[in-house]
């Protein structure tokens, strides 16, 4: 499996359904040094989920991007378009009740970009409340 590029277009991002499925995509990412990140079914619903110790101690998530992407995780609950009791970091991420696989994917692929320090897909994907 090739590394997933920065920034990852929703379409690339793993399914990693089913324990034999994530523990591949998470040792994938592990051995390319690189930001975890897959969605995964359950039932009629998609999970997001994203894990930056795969990358190792070289890489750090800025203090102020972990903040905003704690804040867009909590917009999406606020919204319920997530569950109630999302993982929001700093280094473990995950997004239960997502209702659409299309959708998953686009939380993934920004969440996957903020956390390589660009905001820009994630304010895109879950736009500030004015």
């Amino acid at each position: 499996m090739q590394p997933l590029p920065v920034p990852c277009p929703a379409h690339l991002i793993p399914v990693a359904t089913g324990t034999d499925a994530f523990h591949d995509a998470y040792r994938n990412a592990m051995a390319d040094g690189a930001v975890f990140v897959a969605i995964e079914c359950e039932g009629n619903r998609w999970t997001v989920k994203a894990d930056t110790l795969t990358v190792g101690s070289g890489h750090a998530v800025p203090d102020p991007v972990n903040a905003e992407v704690g804040a867009a995780i909590t917009r999406l609950v606020e919204r319920h378009e997530v569950d109630w009791g999302a993982y929001t970091g700093p280094i473990y991420f995950m997004m239960h009740g997502v209702q659409r696989e299309e959708r998953a994917r686009e939380l993934a692929a920004a969440l996957h970009a903020a956390l390589y320090g660009d905001l820009e897909p994630l304010t895109r994907a879950v736009p500030p409340t004015v």
